[in-house]
């Protein structure tokens, strides 16, 4: 680490202010505070030493993400050898390292475009504002792939990618001021401009073979007598088991398909106090109440919307609720910020997530259209929060 060290010190010269290139002073900016913490000293009080900063917990973040991208490129491998016609008994049973390097060919990719289109942006914007290049783009640039299918065209990644960096963060002034979560913009900028290639039953496998998730499987049946009937893989024939979308052996976007692996993500962002249990909690909360209701509904209409008698059980495992509940809802700039409306905040995304999914036929994923609204109406349930414990205080005190 002395030889960077040494190298850094030796081209700070060049970049500080008065220098020959002082205005490209954030792209050196950058890789410095990235690998090495700052020198600066404080001169007057208050005064506070803490070696976890923005940068620092966006590094946590990124390393609850691993587990979701280590079986999500091992699962689009093994979803490439079922869509070839090879059994799932006998495609799980192959060899690690070969699932790894195809799930590889088609992920590193993703990652490739997104961080060099999402870095580009970062950095103009950086150069002209002349403040530092935000570090928010570290796990916006992590979740965007993960959050999209292995077989969508690399032009589209890259076109999502300046929708969600500059539309929804850069406009409204960077990292801490957007409103809504970028990545889940880059990824409602795919589904809404060019929906046929990441919705249907033909995107999430390859070579045109067809292969719906059990989410959508389940919503556009209305044949069959049951839910359970629905889960069939209609090209394999594979019944898709509740122990199956839980580990993650489904079609789907590269990060979503193991709810085990978000949970064990999960589990380190709780224990390191990056996320606040009472977003996740409201969440599930809202999602297991509404279902509730959706089940009696649909028993007491005789409906054939088999999405009415889904468990709440398997709305956690199918499509992107869980990542979407742990990754997406939790992110400290664009959720609630009081306590109390942390908890209103949660169950707002749980109880819209599984609305959607239910009453819309037309858009089985509900997860991403709850948490854009729940995003775009936190101030308000934070100011009246708010609002609320001054009245309170107010009287007490009368």
């Amino acid at each position: 680490m002395n030889f960077l060290r040494n190298i850094l010190d030796k081209a700070e010269s060049y970049f500080s202010k008065g220098s020959k290139y002082e205005k490209f002073w954030p792209l050196f900016d950058a890789p410095d505070t990235f690998l090495f913490s700052t020198n600066k000293i404080t001169k007057k009080a208050p005064f506070l030493r803490d070696q976890i900063d923005l940068k620092r917990s966006m590094f946590f973040v990124v390393l609850a993400l691993i587990p979701c991208l280590c079986f999500g490129v091992y699962n689009v491998g093994l979803q490439n050898k079922i869509s070839s016609g090879i059994p799932f008994s006998d495609a799980i049973s192959l060899p690690l390292y070969d699932l790894l390097m195809i799930g590889l060919l088609s992920v590193v990719p993703l990652y490739i475009v997104t961080f060099t289109v999402g870095g580009i942006c970062e950095a103009i914007f950086s150069v002209v504002r002349g403040h530092e290049i935000n570090e928010g783009f570290l796990v916006t640039g992590m979740l965007i792939p993960l959050v999209m299918p292995a077989s969508l065209p690399l032009w589209m990644v890259a076109a999502s990618t300046v929708f969600g960096v500059v539309i929804g963060k850069e406009i409204f002034g960077g990292t801490g001021y957007n409103v809504f979560n970028p990545a889940l913009l880059a990824r409602s900028f795919v589904f809404f401009a060019y929906p046929g290639q990441i919705s249907g039953d033909r995107v999430w496998t390859f070579d045109a073979v067809s292969g719906a998730t059990p989410l959508l499987a389940v919503s556009s049946n209305n044949s069959s007598d049951s839910y359970m009937d629905a889960l069939v893989n209609s090209s394999t024939g594979h019944i898709y088991t509740w122990s199956d979308m839980f580990i993650g052996f489904i079609p789907g976007s590269i990060g979503e398909t193991s709810t085990l692996m978000v949970l064990i993500g999960a589990s380190f962002l709780l224990l390191t106090g990056l996320i606040n249990f009472r977003t996740v909690s409201g969440v599930m909360i809202g999602m297991i109440l509404t279902s509730y209701l959706m089940n009696i509904l649909g028993s007491s209409s005789n409906s054939s919307n088999l999405m009415l008698f889904l468990p709440w059980y398997y709305h956690l495992v199918m499509g992107g609720f869980a990542f979407g509940m742990i990754f997406m809802a939790t992110e400290p700039v664009t959720s609630a910020h009081t306590n109390t409306g942390r908890w209103i905040y949660g169950m707002l995304i749980g109880v819209m997530c599984i609305l959607i999914r239910c009453i819309n036929p037309a858009y089985p994923e509900g997860m991403m259209l709850g948490i854009l609204f729940a995003n775009a109406l936190a101030p308000l349930i934070d100011y009246y929060v708010v609002k609320s414990h001054k009245k309170k205080r107010m009287k007490r005190f009368a």
